[in-house]
């Protein structure tokens, strides 16, 4: 049981750093973002960096995951419906990044975290595979 805790605590912790700055990237230095990801078009009506509403929508999102993450993380408290979120999280995240590269709407550098989503996802998946196992042979 204590390893089981121990894994999923881990899991939670090390997506919830990786999505932490992320997050807090495009609120705190849009410019930089920008830089590395393109340019966006959700204020094309005022022209100003201050009016990305929707990149800081969805910034303020992945930083919320990541909030919740953490906590459950360091708490060592990781059940179901926080592997779910981190999970759907990661999933939803890693086909936006896939759909729209390939549409080219996006830069390819968005491959890049898909490849990183995915591997949460597998990490997931393989943690739960293995405390099933784990419970089956107790």
């Amino acid at each position: 049981m204590k390893s089981q805790r121990r894994i999923f605590a881990i899991l939670a912790l090390v997506q919830g750093i990786y999505y932490g700055p992320t997050g807090l990237w495009a609120i705190v230095h849009i410019e930089s973002f920008k830089l590395v990801t393109g340019e966006k078009t959700d204020n094309l009506p005022s022209g100003l960096d201050v009016d990305h509403w929707l990149v800081y929508t969805v910034a303020i999102l992945i930083v919320s995951i990541a909030v919740g993450l953490l906590v459950g993380g360091a708490r060592k408290s990781v059940g179901p419906e926080l592997i779910a979120m981190a999970i759907v999280a990661a999933v939803g995240l890693m086909a936006i990044d896939v759909i729209y590269v390939t549409r080219g709407v996006i830069r390819p550098i968005y491959l890049l975290d898909a490849v990183l989503q995915g591997a949460l996802v597998l990490a997931w998946i393989a943690a739960i595979f293995w405390v099933r196992q784990d419970h089956a042979t107790s």
